[in-house]
């Protein structure tokens, strides 16, 4: 029997309503406009670039690793690389902060998500938040805005675990921070080489959520989720028909 349900949430929970490419651009702007307001005098012209080059850095030696130094350790060691080692920790925050502001109005809740968390409390599941991302506050204040904080028993990024899903520590902190066995829990996700096969890895009842997935999304043939879905409407059915 199930008990608990693990959810991701990019894609999962929110989805982006506009294209990234323009919103990822205004957010490094102003990233970039904090640090100078701060005294952080670093190039206008050429610093978003900078930030953007070792961003990608970042995300192909996490994905590789599966350590999560955060984006604040990045920024920070950027900033140093680039002669402002006595930059203080709370303007390179703020600057961050400034970052995702931006891009935070580009996330939108599943309009389905507060409906199918209020019948799985009404059936007495434990929830949980599973999320691979680089900033927590980040996550937090996302949390708080669509007011999904109160359905969580336990809330996770892999900024303050430090690994990323498929890495087994954030399933296993869940697991023991609630009290529940693998085998007693469901993982709802749409990234297969991370929700999916984490879960498996755990014998985690793993759950594919494919509804924001394009089409041109990579599949692997040996990552099997044990159920999929279109939209979170169905999950409340799917568990208990298990």
């Amino acid at each position: 029997m199930i008990r608990a349900v693990f959810f991701d949430l990019g894609k999962t929970l929110l989805y982006p309503k506009n294209p990234w490419a323009p919103v990822l651009a205004a957010s490094n702007q102003a990233l970039t406009g904090s640090l100078i307001a701060g005294g952080v005098n670093v190039d206008p012209k050429t610093f978003p670039d900078t930030f953007v080059k070792r961003l990608k850095q970042y995300y192909t030696d996490r994905e590789i690793s599966l350590r999560e130094e955060t984006t604040f350790e990045m920024l920070r060691d950027l900033l140093a690389d680039e002669g402002f080692r006595d930059a203080p920790d709370p303007f390179v925050r703020t600057a961050l902060d400034a970052k995702y502001a931006i891009t935070q109005t580009n996330w939108h809740l599943e309009t389905d998500a507060h409906a199918m968390f209020r019948a799985l409390q009404q059936d007495d599941y434990i929830l949980a938040l599973l999320s691979n991302a680089g900033d927590d506050p980040d996550v937090q204040a996302l949390l708080d805005r669509d007011n999904l904080r109160e359905y969580f028993s336990f809330i996770r990024t892999s900024a303050a675990c430090g690994y990323r899903k498929p890495h087994p520590r954030i399933f296993e902190e869940a697991l023991q921070t609630l009290d529940q066995h693998a085998e007693e829990c469901a993982m709802v996700g749409d990234t297969l080489n991370a929700d999916i096969k984490g879960a498996n890895a755990l014998g985690i009842y793993s759950i594919w959520i494919h509804r924001r997935v394009n089409n041109g999304t990579k599949t692997f043939e040996a990552i099997r989720p044990k159920a999929t879905i279109k939209a979170l409407s169905e999950i409340p059915a799917l568990l208990k028909s298990l």
